[in-house]
């Protein structure tokens, strides 16, 4: 099994039989890798690293397999002092039974130079259970210098010989959005947007969407935003800002950050462990909480949307959407309806005046940019994650004038987009000219003095 099938935990793979060999020169032929190994060496002596190393890549394409290679090149390269090499170029190939112990013990040694005391553990757990009597000894040596090496608490060291600082832990937070996303930066006129939430309320969660199925989602997670991981985002936002407006329920939505460098995409269905750690860390408990899956084929996408009642945690409904370019307004705005009928949402009659946005399509983007401009604009997301397409601000500009949110959502994109640098000079875009807009515009446009954007999240 080689070293980093172990720290995977794979099963080794059969293979032909291969003759193993613990020292240079043990090979039953000739062989034209050799020279080339001879070449290499002298130009580590030489202190030509990169021209050894491309040799090194020529013969280990030729033949990798082989003990006795391996322990060549990994003891020349230690002889000449590049510990790194032999972890980065060795350690990869190299299979305990197939290549014996040599090169193991020299792949060791590489780790204890570095004072990485787990990857030589695990070298040297591969070499005890090779079961060889006259390697016992030495063997005990090594387990007594990695004990030292955790003992005193010793940090790794680099290839120069410094410090290596320990790798920052993955780290996902979830942030909890207890107002309409597009509300912040307007908190002074609470009085005249929100209605007030008091009285016994339906405390409800919208739970960012995962996205099973995605084979790249490592990568795209450390990306800025895309349409796809937007749309995870900007759903939950969407009927967390409808419940908002309904004298019934007090909700929020659950989004998810990494470690302040970006944001968190999901793989995996929310488990009822996840729901209830949420549960147990929003101030006053829930209720309800949505969660659901979001799948993308080319240019179609489907939906699951899961209801889950906390008290007895169970699923108490399941929606499924699909839809397109073509479709995806009627479809959305349907199971918009759907939601809202069966958790018997009913308006609110204080406040502005809201109603479900008639093209969610567009009103998504708005509600997902927004919340990445906020972000950015807290220091939950770095600057370079957050991004603003020309299409998105177009969006919420034409829908700046369907209602009194539509225009706040407008104002409050373009204040923020505009303090971030990401909106230059702009046309006038015709809002509401209700007493509530009016204010905002005023508020918005005092030179200089940055809205107060607080808020009631938690990481």
């Amino acid at each position: 099994m080689g070293f980093f099938d172990r720290l995977q935990g794979k099963k080794p793979a059969p293979s032909a039989a291969t003759p193993a060999a613990d020292a240079p020169g043990t090979a039953t032929a000739p062989s034209p890798v050799m020279p080339q190994l001879i070449e290499a060496r002298e130009k580590l002596e030489a202190k030509d690293l990169p021209g050894a190393l491309a040799l090194y890549e020529e013969a280990l394409v030729l033949a990798g397999e082989r003990a006795d290679v391996l322990v060549t090149i990994s003891a020349d390269l230690g002889v000449n002092g590049y510990v790194r090499e032999i972890i980065e170029l060795v350690a990869p190939r190299y299979d305990a039974e197939r290549h014996g112990p040599a090169t193991g013990l020299n792949v060791l040694q590489a780790y204890l130079v570095l004072r990485n005391a787990e990857a030589a553990q695990h070298v040297l757990d591969i070499l005890f259970s090779l079961q060889r009597p006259e390697l016992e000894e030495r063997l005990h040596g090594f387990s007594n210098a990695i004990a030292e090496i955790l003992a005193q608490n010793l940090p790794p060291l680099d290839a120069a010989g410094g410090a290596v600082a320990p790798p920052e832990e993955a780290r996902v937070n979830i942030v909890s959005i207890s107002k309409p996303i597009w509300f912040y930066g307007l908190e002074s006129l609470a009085a005249q947007i929100l209605p007030p939430k008091q009285g016994k309320l339906r405390r409800v969660a919208f739970a960012q969407l995962s996205l099973p199925g995605v084979t790249d989602l490592a990568e795209m997670t450390k990306q800025p935003e895309n349409e796809l991981g937007r749309l995870t985002r900007a759903l939950p936002l969407w009927f967390a800002e409808t419940f908002y407006f309904s004298p019934h329920y007090l909700p929020i939505a659950a989004i998810a950050v990494m470690n302040q460098r970006h944001y968190s995409l999901l793989g995996q269905e929310w488990s009822t462990e996840n729901i209830r750690q949420l549960v147990d860390t929003t101030t006053g408990g829930l209720d309800y909480v949505f969660t659901g899956a979001l799948r993308q084929t080319g240019g179609d996408y489907e939906l699951l949307l899961r209801v889950w009642e906390v008290k007895k945690m169970k699923e108490r409904k399941l929606f499924t959407v699909r839809w397109n370019a073509a479709t995806a307004d009627s479809e959305l705005t349907q199971l918009h309806e759907q939601v809202r009928m069966f958790m018997e949402w009913s308006p609110e009659k204080s406040g502005i005046t809201y109603a479900p946005n008639g093209r969610p399509s567009v009103w998504l983007n708005t509600l997902g940019a927004s919340l990445s401009l906020f972000f950015g604009g807290k220091g939950l997301l770095p600057k370079e994650q957050v991004v603003l397409p020309d299409a998105i601000i177009d969006g919420a500009a034409e829908q700046a004038a369907l209602g009194e949110s539509a225009s706040l959502a407008w104002l409050t994109l373009k204040h923020a987009g505009s303090q971030q640098g990401l909106i230059g000079a702009l046309a006038e875009v015709y809002t509401r000219p209700t007493p509530v807009v009016k204010e905002a515009q005023q508020l918005l446009a005092v030179t200089g003095v940055s809205p107060d954007r607080r808020s009631e999240y938690r990481g």
